[in-house]
């Protein structure tokens, strides 16, 4: 009776083998070793129009510069919310998804930019 050994094989090597892939990283990826990247959850639907689901990893960069258009987590009064910045006549102002505008003002601080967001359901 012969041993199989695992280094001792014939025939040939499968053609999928060059297309194998390492494990995703996805800290790597999305560049979570960086200081200043978060990753935060959403809870909620306030931003679903914009594909931002309750549920949702968001990486948020305090690094990051500011720009109309982008998803922002900011504090307000005390309170965490995520919006849209806009700038209007050279103030910026927070668009969240309901409400009122809300002048960045002393009371209010964006503390990052929305740079990445991974879907954590179907």
């Amino acid at each position: 009776m012969s041993q199989y050994k695992g280094d001792n094989t014939t025939g040939f090597q499968s053609p999928a083998q060059d297309y194998v892939e390492g494990v995703v990283d996805l800290a790597a990826i999305l560049d979570l070793r960086r200081p200043g990247r978060y990753p935060v959850r959403v809870k909620g639907q306030a931003l679903a129009a914009r594909g931002i689901h309750d549920g949702d990893i968001l990486v948020a960069d305090a690094a990051s510069d500011p720009k109309p258009g982008k998803v922002c987590v900011a504090m307000v009064g005390g309170d965490v919310i995520l919006a849209v910045l806009t700038k209007r006549n050279e103030t910026w102002q927070l668009q969240p998804s309901s409400g009122p505008i809300i002048t960045i003002e002393d009371d209010v601080e964006v503390w990052a930019i929305v740079e990445a967001l991974v879907r954590t359901r179907p």
